[in-house]
C-alpha cells in the first residue's frame, strides 16, 4: 500500500506546485494593473492641473479682449446724433 500512497503524495505536489505557479501569475497580472491604474490616476491628475491652468489662461484673455472691444452701443449712439443733427440743419438751412 505504499505504492498508492506515493502516488497520490507525487501527485498532490506536482498539484501544490501548479496552484501555486497560478497564483503566482495572478499575482503579478494584478501587480502589473495596479501599476497601471496608479499610472492612469497620475496622469488623469496632470490631465486636469494642465486643462485648469489652459482655462484660466483663457479666462484672461477672454477678459482682456472684453475690456479692450469697441464700444459699439457709444458708437451707434454717436452715429445716430450725427445724422439727426445733419437732417436737423438740412431743414433749417432749406
Amino acid at each position: 500500500m505504499t505504492v498508492p500512497d506515493a502516488s497520490v503524495a507525487v501527485e498532490l505536489e506536482r498539484l501544490r506546485g501548479t496552484v501555486a505557479t497560478g497564483f503566482a501569475e495572478v499575482k503579478g497580472s494584478l501587480a502589473v494593473l495596479v501599476e497601471r491604474s496608479a499610472r492612469n490616476e497620475q496622469d488623469l491628475k496632470q490631465l486636469r492641473e494642465d486643462t485648469g491652468k489652459e482655462l484660466d489662461e483663457l479666462r484672461t484673455d477672454v477678459e482682456a479682449l472684453n475690456k479692450n472691444r469697441c464700444p459699439l452701443a457709444a458708437v451707434g449712439a454717436l452715429t445716430g446724433v450725427a445724422g439727426a443733427a445733419t437732417g436737423v440743419i438740412s431743414l433749417l438751412v432749406r
